[in-house]
């Protein structure tokens, strides 16, 4: 039986001498022809392995390890001899899978390392070395995850022998390892088992292939933490909630401890200054976030930063800076050890600064404790762009916070702070703007002792609904001051908010199409203390809750217009006049205090069980009925305002008719006289006889009978000359030879204020004198 020689490692003859020494040979066993040829087999190997060279050794060792196979063959001399040659597969040598046997532990750059059943290193190929930094010495005979200095090396153990067990492989695991060539650093490999098992099914071991993939998985790890970043910050413009969203998502995969600390100027919305900051400006740590949920973080008595000299370095030339900080052996109080790794293990830090277009906002602080990989150089890139994206989020929320703020104080100027407290109600509100919007309540006091109540919000947020809503109820001021029934009001109030409309549309150049119309939701109603009547007029506006005084309550049915500035051109406004009993409240909300269910669980609505608890004051229904507040719209106010109807009592007012003749006039000054004096306003006298002089004369001279006399005492002194003419008197300056026209004149001189009011029985003209002291006469 014969075999070529051309694949064997050597070739021995009958006595074991060596004749033939391939180079294989001589690159495996470590010993060149010259060295070996002649000499036995037997002692050439003990040489071998006796050697110093323990390179050499841990090759010998592999390849006896691996198997040999002894063929015979004929020598050239003709006399037999052997061939040992590595073992072949099936018994037969393969010279292709030879050759890529030793393709594959040669060249390959993928590391192969071949383990027994014990998990002993049997063979590593040129790439492992590579990896390791280690000599075949240093590996072959030894364990795998000894030698490797892997992260979990328990866990890599139990997957070796579950391959092996099992016959399953286990492809592209990843696993951490800090190599000798690099111990400072933690790299991670894609590690894939293969079971090793001969032809009868006994387990002979594993083989693992491993690639460094620790740049990839890096990448990876940064573009899913940009991607991260991008999804789920800046989707508010709340600034606490930005800056909450943005350290959340850095924790724990980039960062085992952050913290974002904000100029409190920028904070308040102020414009970023530029670098260098000064020393002595207050920073606000506005959000932070701690892998370690159990303790305190670590920083939250360290000032803005644990580094001080790295925080001021990065606000003076705007680059981040990465820090590594080894603690003492023993903690001090003023130094933050992490309970993470053991003392003396350094600490790694980046300290950033947020700027924007030159402006500083802040600074962002990271931090990584002891025992995890520290940061690197390359991070800092990554903390730059991490910084910018939130620096810019963080600026828009400035700059919401700016007109938020701006909007609020405007909002807060335009709305009475103190609204007047008339004779008429007994009144108390609450007001919770929930963003910068068009919310507005008022309480106007009318002619004849009677007093307006107004609610309403204007559509959208923002500045341009707040001046829209200061405009609209100057409007209503304006408006209620001509005496106007609440549906001509309304009208002229919709009117007003078409033509402001059309002044925004025609303004806003690059308006979105998007953006929502100017409309407005308005309640309007007068109170008449003397005949007790309450006359609204709603437009889009909820009705108000009245709460009687024997403790039911009701939601009256109220004609309800469109918002105004609605498109509907056949828009009706109306009015109801509801007849109330002296003591019922009155309460005008929003859809804050709007009941969730309007059917037949109407009366378990909470504001009208508020309204309706007996001996409440106003105050306390306002705040019980405040904690209950929840504005479904988050651009809609909480407004509620409540208003307890008085009556006037018979001695607070009088009332004569007078004949429609000039003695009328003399007849209307002794009944003033009379009735001041019992009312012990002598100082009134003689400018009340005045007005009412001229009022008579006027009615007497130009009106239509029948005609009326009423005195009002409340805040002022009403007195009023009504008729039937629907002819409005006008005010004008007699010329020096005129012999009359001075008495609407005389009147507007003396009197605080005049007007005239309009009903379908004519008219009424009013003046008001301030009474003595300016105060009430109760």
């Amino acid at each position: 039986m014969s075999s070529s020689s051309d694949d064997a490692l050597l070739v021995v003859d009958a006595a074991g001498i060596v004749r033939e020494w391939s180079d294989e040979a001589r690159r495996v066993l470590g010993r060149t022809a010259s060295e070996v040829v002649g000499r036995p087999a037997g002692a050439v190997m003990s040489g071998i392995l006796a050697s110093s060279d323990r390179e050499a050794v841990a090759r010998t060792r592999a390849v006896l390890t691996n198997g040999l196979l002894l063929l015979p063959l004929a020598l050239p001399d003709g006399s037999g001899g052997w061939g040992v040659y590595r073992a072949p597969l099936n018994g037969v040598p393969d010279p292709v899978g030879l050759a890529l046997l030793e393709a594959l532990f040669t060249l390959s750059p993928i590391g192969m390392q071949v383990v027994d059943p014990e998990l002993r290193v049997m063979r590593v190929n040129t790439a492992t070395k590579g990896m390791s930094g280690l000599h075949d010495a240093d590996i072959v005979g030894h364990r795998l995850t000894d030698v490797a200095r892997l992260t979990a090396p328990e866990a890599t153990d139990a997957m070796l022998r579950d391959v092996m067990a099992s016959g399953e492989p286990a492809i592209d695991q990843l696993l951490g390892a800090r190599p000798p060539s690099d111990p400072d650093r933690e790299h991670l490999y894609s590690v894939s088992i293969l079971p090793l098992r001969d032809s009868a099914g006994r387990t002979l071991g594993a083989a693992t292939s491993v690639v460094d993939v620790t740049e990839h998985e890096r990448a990876l790890a940064r573009t899913r933490l940009l991607n991260t970043t991008r999804e789920n910050v800046g989707r508010t413009l709340e600034m606490d909630t930005t800056c909450a969203e943005f350290v959340r998502v850095l924790v724990p995969d980039f960062a085992d401890d952050v913290e974002l600390d904000l100029l409190d100027s920028v904070v308040r919305g102020d414009e970023p200054p530029s670098a260098p900051i000064a020393r002595d400006m207050p920073l606000r740590r506005i959000a932070s976030a701690s892998g370690d949920r159990l303790h305190e973080s670590p920083g939250a008595h360290s000032g803005p930063v644990r580094f001080p000299a790295a925080w001021l370095e990065s606000l003076d030339d705007l680059q981040p800076h990465l820090v590594t900080y080894r603690p003492p052996p023993v903690a001090r109080l003023d130094i933050p050890l992490s309970d993470s790794g053991p003392a003396g293990d350094p600490y790694s830090a980046i300290v950033a600064p947020l700027t924007l277009r030159g402006g500083v906002l802040g600074t962002l602080s990271l931090y990584r404790s002891p025992g995890r990989p520290r940061f690197e150089a390359e991070d800092l890139d990554l903390t730059r762009e991490l910084a910018a994206r939130a620096a810019l989020h963080i600026d828009n929320s400035r700059r919401y916070t700016r007109e938020h703020t701006i909007a609020v104080t405007l909002h807060r100027y335009l709305l009475p702070e103190n609204p007047p407290d008339p004779a008429a109600v007994e009144t108390a509100h609450y007001h919770r703007p929930t963003r910068a919007s068009g919310g507005w309540f008022d309480v106007i006091p009318l002619s004849g002792a009677r007093v307006a109540l107004t609610m309403g919000r204007v559509s959208g947020a923002g500045i341009h609904s707040t001046t829209a809503m200061g405009q609209l109820r100057t409007a209503i001021r304006t408006l209620s001051s001509l005496d106007l029934e609440c549906d001509e009001l309304l009208a002229q109030l919709n009117d007003t908010v078409i033509r402001l409309a059309a002044e925004r549309a025609a303004l806003s150049i690059g308006r979105s199409p998007q953006e929502e119309p100017l409309t407005a939701r308005c309640a309007y109603g007068i109170y008449d203390p003397l005949t007790l009547n309450l006359t609204i007029g709603l437009a889009g506006h909820p009705p108000p809750v009245l709460a009687l005084p024997d403790g039911t309550t009701e939601v009256p049915d109220i004609a309800q217009a469109p918002p105004l500035g609605s498109d509907d051109d056949g828009a009706v406004f109306a009015s109801t006049r509801l007849r109330l009993e002296a003591g019922t409240v009155i309460g005008l909300h929003t859809d804050a205090f709007q009941p969730a269910d309007t059917g037949a669980q109407a009366h378990l609505d909470p504001l009208r069980r508020i309204l309706a608890a007996p001996g409440l004051s106003l105050d306390a229904m306002r705040d019980e009925a405040a904690r209950l507040a929840t504005p479904e719209e988050p651009d809609a106010d909480a407004i509620l305002l409540l208003a307890r109807t008085r009556a006037l009592g018979s001695d607070q007012f009088a009332t004569w008719d007078l004949p429609a003749d000039p003695a009328a006039v003399a007849e209307a000054r002794r009944q003033v006289r009379s009735q001041l004096e019992a009312w012990h306003l002598d100082a009134l006298i003689w400018d009340a006889e005045l007005v009412v002089s001229e009022l008579a004369t006027n009615a007497v001279r130009h009106g239509t009978p029948p005609f009326t006399l009423r005195l009002i005492r409340s805040r002022t002194l009403t007195c009023e000359v009504s008729d039937s003419s629907p002819v409005s008197p006008n005010l004008r300056h007699a010329q020096a030879g005129d012999e009359g026209g001075r008495g609407l004149f005389i009147c507007a001189e003396l009197a605080q204020r005049w007007g005239a009011r309009f009903t379908n029985a004519g008219k009424t003209i009013w003046t008001e004198l301030e009474l003595p002291g300016g105060a009430p006469a109760r």
